[in-house]
């Protein structure tokens, strides 16, 4: 398991990229992601709308992310959400060229089906509890590289892989990096709980901590949101900034809490595509 730390400066780091711009290869043809690129701003113009420059700048992050960290009999922890599709892509591209051998494990149902729709190795951890890397998103970074995660609803398997994983590392746009969490992340931090407990946890967290809390609903059937593991999620949308290892161990103490979407002291490095198409990788400083 990553051990904790405490907090320390963070390293920043500016990495050149040309994964935005419409590169050539050898031949004097675009490459794919230059490609993507030119069809993109024909289609829609230029300059590109800000949704698809975040889903390109966070395919240049895995370029810059995957390059020197896959190596061949790995056990990968594979996340969850919009980022991870590009991901286990890149993963499969990787296993297919260099003939790789990969195990994966998967933080979710969608990632599962990735895991097998791109025809890698799907395990679990009764079979490989060792995890060499895990990689996944974030809704929200702050300065402390702690993260909050879960607007999927898959914070509690994410967060087993990830504790679990020699390496965590996340990969996000620049919208997603604050100074301090919910200084742009306004949906609050989820919080996985037992469905007969979600009145008194709510009561209990609002009551500690202040702020307001809200069971999550489906969109698409009546009722809340069913996680995977078949539970209920809440989403604090806390008031002021607080000691988030302190809250994070104080929530989980509730009964009927499963686990919150506080990642503390868990992430090695987060890399993030900024506007102008370079990658900036922050790390902490014995990384």
């Amino acid at each position: 398991m990553v051990a904790a730390w405490e907090p320390w400066p963070i390293r920043a780091r500016t990495m050149s990229n040309r994964h935005l711009e419409p590169q050539r290869n050898p031949t004097g043809t675009l490459n794919k992601t230059g490609v993507l690129l030119v069809r993109m701003k024909e289609r829609i113009g230029n300059p590109l709308h800000p949704s698809i420059i975040c889903v390109l700048l966070e395919s240049a992050c895995l370029g810059s992310f995957f390059h020197p960290r896959l190596q061949n009999n790995q056990v990968l922890g594979i996340g969850s959400g919009s980022t991870i599709v590009h991901a286990v892509q890149r993963i499969a591209e990787r296993v297919k060229q260099e003939n790789l051998n990969l195990v994966c494990i998967p933080t979710s149902f969608q990632a599962r089906q990735l895991i097998l729709q791109y025809g890698l190795t799907l395990s679990d951890l009764d079979r490989h509890p060792e995890i060499d890397l895990a990689i996944d998103g974030a809704d929200e970074v702050d300065a402390d590289l702690n993260l909050i995660k879960g607007g999927g609803g898959c914070l509690t398997q994410e967060k087993i892989v990830a504790g679990y994983a020699s390496r965590f590392i996340v990969i996000a746009d620049f919208r997603k990096d604050s100074k301090n969490l919910g200084d742009q992340w306004h949906k609050g931090i989820p919080i996985e709980v037992i469905p007969m407990a979600y009145v008194p946890v709510s009561r209990a967290v609002t009551q500690k901590f202040g702020g307001v809390i809200e069971l999550r609903m489906a969109v698409n059937k009546a009722g809340p949101v069913v996680t995977d593991n078949g539970n209920f999620i809440l989403d604090w949308k806390f008031d002021r900034v607080h000691k988030w290892s302190e809250v994070n161990t104080a929530i989980k103490m509730i009964p009927g809490v499963v686990d919150t979407g506080l990642f503390i002291n868990m992430a090695e490095r987060v890399y993030f595509g900024m506007q102008d198409g370079s990658v900036n990788m922050r790390e902490k400083p014995f990384c």
